[in-house]
C-alpha cells in the first residue's frame, strides 16, 4: 500500500465546502472552555458536513490560534454562530422542528448503539468538560444520548464524544439516504 499525497484526496475548497449539501444536524457546546475541543469539533463537523455548530456561553469563539492548531482550518468552512447563552439556541431550534438530544448521562438515557430520532432534523449538545450540560438545558431536551462505556472510567472527552456522536448520526443520515447521492 501506498499512502495518498494530499493532492491525491480531492478535497473541497472552503468555497466548494459551503455549497454542498449538509446533514441535516446541529452542533452546539454549551461552556465547552477547551480550546482545542472547540478546534476540534469544528474539525469533526467539517468532515461530517454538519450542518451548523454554536458556540456558547464561555466557549470560545474563532479566532484563535489555540482553536486553529486542532480545527487546520475547519474553522473557516463550517458555519458556526457564538451566542452568550444556549438557551436562546435551544429556544431557536426547537421552534425551527429540531429533536434536541443532550450527550449526557442522565435518568432515562438512551444508549447510542440504539438511537434513531423520528425528527428530519436534530441537534446535538455537548457540555462542559467538568460539570456537563447545564440542567435548564437538559430540561428543554427532547432525550439524553449516552455512549456506552465499559471501563472504570464513565466519561469521554468532549473532542472524543463528538466524534462518536457525530459519525453515528452521519452513518444513519448517509444509510437513510444512500440513492440520493449526497455525498458523491
Amino acid at each position: 500500500m501506498r499512502k495518498l499525497k494530499i493532492t491525491e484526496l480531492n478535497r473541497l475548497s472552503c468555497e466548494e465546502y459551503r455549497t454542498v449539501a449538509k446533514i441535516p444536524l446541529v452542533v452546539i457546546l454549551d461552556n465547552v472552555r477547551s480550546l482545542h475541543n472547540v478546534g476540534s469539533v469544528f474539525r469533526t463537523a467539517d468532515a461530517f458536513r454538519v450542518e451548523h455548530l454554536y458556540l456558547c456561553g464561555i466557549t470560545s469563539p474563532p479566532p484563535h490560534p489555540e482553536i486553529h492548531k486542532t480545527a487546520l482550518g475547519a474553522e473557516d468552512s463550517v458555519a458556526w454562530t457564538y451566542m452568550k447563552s444556549t438557551m436562546p439556541v435551544v429556544t431557536q431550534l426547537k421552534a425551527a422542528g429540531y429533536g434536541l438530544w443532550g450527550i449526557e448521562q442522565v435518568e432515562g438515557s438512551r444508549s447510542l448503539e440504539t438511537f434513531q430520532s423520528a425528527y428530519k432534523k436534530n441537534a446535538i449538545i455537548f457540555g462542559n468538560e467538568v460539570h456537563g450540560i447545564a440542567q435548564e438545558v437538559i430540561d428543554q431536551c427532547n432525550g439524553c444520548i449516552e455512549i456506552p462505556q465499559f471501563g472504570t472510567k464513565h466519561s469521554l472527552n468532549v473532542s472524543v464524544a463528538s466524534g462518536i456522536v457525530i459519525w453515528e448520526l452521519f452513518s444513519q443520515y448517509a444509510l437513510l439516504h444512500q440513492h440520493d447521492n449526497l455525498f458523491g
